[in-house]
């Protein structure tokens, strides 16, 4: 019997991309990327080895400060004009963990992360929707986000690990 695939496309309206890291090492900033797209491909009801695939512009980031967002766009960090996208494609899917790989200015990364399948339901125009939540660490410095300055104190502006945090809903097509 043949394996037919089901392909679940992302709903920008019901998922957020979200990032934090530490600032000056004592509080935590919490950014988003505002456009975005993905899909699913799967043959499984519960989504294991699933094939998960999205992409989010890094024009698109925000922090609530314009001065930063511009920073974060520049070649210290994202380098958007070059690289205006940041990609993840997986490679395995067991039903809690997912590993692939994330590609941020031209270096790709195997990454890890944490998923929690949270069902399927169907929404009041029939759609049937499948929400997932997502969480995972990186180096920024192992994708050559490098920048960083050190205060009076000797503290470091900006920490090296970055938690990515995303609440991704899929549309079954």
């Amino acid at each position: 019997m043949e394996n037919t695939k089901t392909t679940w496309n992302i709903d920008p309206t019901h998922s957020e991309i979200n990032f934090k890291v530490k600032h000056l090492m004592i509080s935590t900033v919490t950014g988003s990327f505002e456009k975005f797209d993905g899909k699913v491909e799967t043959s499984k009801e519960d989504f294991k080895n699933a094939d998960f695939s999205f992409a989010a512009e890094i024009d698109s980031v925000n922090t609530n400060n314009k001065d930063r967002d511009d920073h974060l766009k520049s070649d210290e960090f994202f380098g958007a004009e070059k690289n205006p996208e940041l990609r993840f494609k997986s490679k395995s899917f067991d039903g809690e963990k997912m590993v692939g790989d994330l590609t941020i200015k031209d270096v790709t990364k195997e990454v890890i992360l944490n998923t929690e399948y949270n069902g399927t339901a169907v929404d009041p125009y029939g759609q049937t929707k499948a929400g997932f939540e997502i969480e995972g660490e990186i180096n920024r410095k192992d994708f050559g986000l490098t920048w960083n300055a050190i205060t009076e104190a000797g503290s470091v502006v900006v920490s090296d690990k970055v938690k990515l945090i995303a609440s991704l809903q899929f549309i079954k097509q």
